[in-house]
Parts: C-alpha cells; structure tokens; sequence
C-alpha cells in the first residue's frame, strides 16, 4: 500500500508503510538527466549530482556531509539516468528524521564550492577513465551511441572530457534552478514509517523547495533502414557484444509482453533460459549472458549482452540471431509462458522486500510515468500475456531493418559482423 499527496508547489509526496522492517529510506527523484542536455553541457546532470555530496551551510564540507550519516551507519548514495537523477538515505527508524534533514539539506542547500568543482572534474574523468577501462560496462555506451547516435540519448550519461572540463559554478547554479523545481520532483519515503508524521516531516524539511516548471527534453529521433554494426577495436582476450533491436518505450501497450519476451530469452538472470542454456551451456561461447529489456518514456530495446571467446564471436553472433530467429516464428509453450511469469513474480516479490527497493518502485514510476500501479495491478497485466502476444511481438521487434550489434574486441574490420546481420 501506498500514499500519495500533491502539494500547492507541484512536489509529489509518496509514503509506503512497511511494518516488517526496521529500515527507512528517503529518495529524491528529480525528472531530469543527460537527455534534457545540449551539447556543451553533456554531463551536467551527472557533476551536478557528485557536487551535491561537497557541502551545504549547515554542513560546509564533504567530511560534514559524509559523516552525518556515517556516524548512524546510514547508507546513502546518488544516481544520475538519462531522464531522473536520485538522491537517497537508507537509516534505522529511530533516524529517519535525521535521514529526512540531510536528504533535504544536500537536495536544497548545496553550496557548489569553486575549488571543489575543479577538483571534481578530476574525479569524473577518472570515473570516465574506469568505465572505458572495463569492456563490460563500456560496451554498453557503445550501444546507446549505435542506437542514437549524436543526440542526448546517444550521449554518455557522464559527459565527455572536454565537456566535463568545461563546466563551471554558472552552469551548474543555471541548470540547478531551471531543472531542480517542486513540480518536477517525487520525495517518496518507505518502510517503518508512520504516514501521518512522515507527511508532516517532508512538508517541514521540503518548504523551501523552488516552484516552477523545468524545461523539457529534445524528442529522441530513430531511423533505422538496415542492419548497423558499431566495432571498438581493443587488443582484449575476450570480445564484448550487445546485439539487438529497438523496442517499444513504457507507455507501449505491449511493454509487458516485451518483458515477458525478454525473460524467456534471458533477462532476470534466469538459468533456464533459451539463450543462457544455448549460448553457455551447449555451445560453451560465454562465462556471461544475458538479455535486457529496457523502456523509457520515448525509447525502448531488447538485447543481448554477453563476453564470448573472441575466435568464436561470430558463432555467438549467429547462435542468438538463430534464437531471436526461432522466437519469432514458433509460439512459445504454455509451460515456458507460465514460467516467465512466475519468475517476473518471484523476483520482484524478493526485489521489493526491502525500503530502498520499495522507494525506488513507487517513486520511479511517478516520475517517468506520472502514475502508480501496484505489484498487483502490474502482475493483472502479465497475467494478459498470452503466446500468441509474445509471437506477434517477436515478429514486431524481431526484423533484419532494426538489428544493432556492438562489438569491443581484437578486430579491425566491421563488416564481417554487419554480413551476420540478417534473420
């Protein structure tokens, strides 16, 4: 169960009892990230994030900030999307206004030390430094870069060097008062609350939050006639790939059965799945498999990524086109059908027993989608799914003209894996 409140200024508060927990977490979500940035200020969204951690009046340095919570073994973090950034404290009950205070300073009274955003800047390219470093987490940068190339949903979600370089106090304080406003912002606070109070406590420690409206995000533009391929040659021993199609976004209405899809081939870290026992256990191609279904509020994808012996990769290629192939033309059983359903149901069962996960279900939805649907009105949804849906999808999504594959591996040449594109 859960409760939502809209105050006069347009910030949206959602309250979510939970009895069984010793745990509360406070989470600020905020509509905006990479996508609603331009150019020259890629990466905004994310420094403006790192920066809210360096100090405010009533904590003036980031040893202040950091020991707050430290001193209560709280744990807290931050998170910078491409359409929300969040801001979170996870505290045993007897701190939760503790928690709320500190949420509440850092989200409204940031001061944006000059010499602490110079020294950040190091820290960021150092971050980009470890992403690309790490062919499992850069190949999936070079996917969104395949899928939407030089627009804000093709960017990096950090920035560039240049960009991140580039950025000073202004810009900052600029897109701070423009995108961080009441009626773009969900405060959601979960587990062992009391409703009445917890409202009261946010009303109090939110009241200086800006009124106002942000500006929105560009349209993302997608179009795609053939099969593309994006190669990052690397002298690695083993070759990255993120293969497939763009898919429907979250207001689509067959996302769920999109979803459902994505679970039979391999999402969710399902064992059994056709793609799992295919790839890894009768071919032996990769240690890591797995396929991704991903909406936003005007981009969706499904793909596989996996790590695959690099003198067998185009074998990897062929053996999950062949699966992707195979989906779309035999309906899938009744048995495997109410698999994937039950496994959507176990895991988020378990995903939602604690407050983090629960704050971050209701207010995630609030502020993509602008409403909130329960476990149980989401499971009515996939309990619509039928196979005939998961065919028709299939053969939707599943076409030659909408194929991307994204390789990082010891190749020069592209174009033995753009000749693989076919179905």
């Amino acid at each position: 169960m859960f409760h939502k409140i809209i105050l006069k200024n347009g910030l949206r508060i959602i309250t979510v009892p939970q009895k069984n927990t010793q745990a509360v977490t406070i989470l600020v979500l905020v509509g905006t990230g990479s996508k609603y940035e331009k150019k020259e200020i890629s990466g905004i969204s994310h420094f403006l994030e790192h920066m809210y951690f360096k100090g405010t009046k009533k904590r003036p340095s980031a040893l202040a900030v950091a020991e707050t919570l430290d001193k209560v073994g709280g744990i807290y973090n931050a998170f910078t999307g491409q359409e929300y950034t969040g801001y979170f404290a996870k505290v045993e009950a007897s701190n939760f206004e503790l928690a709320l205070d500190w949420v509440s300073d850092i989200f409204l009274n940031s001061t944006l030390p000059e010499a602490e955003i110079e020294k950040e800047k190091g820290v960021i390219i150092e971050e980009l430094n470890m992403i690309y470093d790490h062919p499992m987490a850069h190949i999936g940068y070079l996917w969104t870069k395949l899928l939407y190339g030089d627009q804000p949903a093709g960017w990096d979600i950090a920035g560039t060097k240049e960009s991140v370089l580039s950025l000073d106090r202004s810009k900052l304080v600029e897109y701070m008062e423009s995108q961080y406003v009441a009626s773009g912002t969900v405060l959601c606070m979960a587990g062992n609350i009391e409703k009445g109070r917890a409202v009261n406590l946010a009303k109090k420690y939110f009241s200086k939050i800006k009124a106002g409206r942000s500006y929105g995000k560009p349209k993302v533009v997608e179009d795609q006639q053939s099969p593309r391929c994006l190669l990052e040659e690397r002298k690695i021993d083993q070759t990255h790939l993120y293969l497939g199609v763009r898919g429907y976004n979250i207001f689509h209405p067959k996302r769920y059965v999109q979803e459902i899809l994505g679970v039979i081939l391999g999402s969710g870290g399902m064992l059994s799945s056709r793609l799992f026992i295919e790839i890894r256990e009768k071919l032996g191609l990769a240690y890591y498999i797995n396929t991704e279904t991903e909406g936003d509020t005007d981009t969706g994808f499904l793909a596989t990524k996996a790590g695959v012996d690099s003198q067998r990769a185009d074998e990897a290629v062929y053996a999950i086109l062949k699966e992707y192939k195979k989906i779309s033309e035999i309906k899938v059983s009744d048995d495997e059908l109410k698999k994937a359903k039950d496994n959507v149901r176990g895991k988020t069962a378990l995903m939602l027993e604690t407050s983090d996960a629960l704050a971050s279900f209701f207010a995630g939805q609030e502020v993509m989608e602008k409403k909130i649907k329960t476990t149980k009105e989401i499971f009515e949804e996939i309990d619509k799914v039928s196979a005939n849906d998961i065919l028709k999808v299939a053969k939707d999504i599943f076409r030659e003209e909408k194929l991307n594959l994204a390789v990082i591996g010891p190749f020069k040449d592209k174009e033995k894996f753009v000749k693989l594109l076919n179905l």
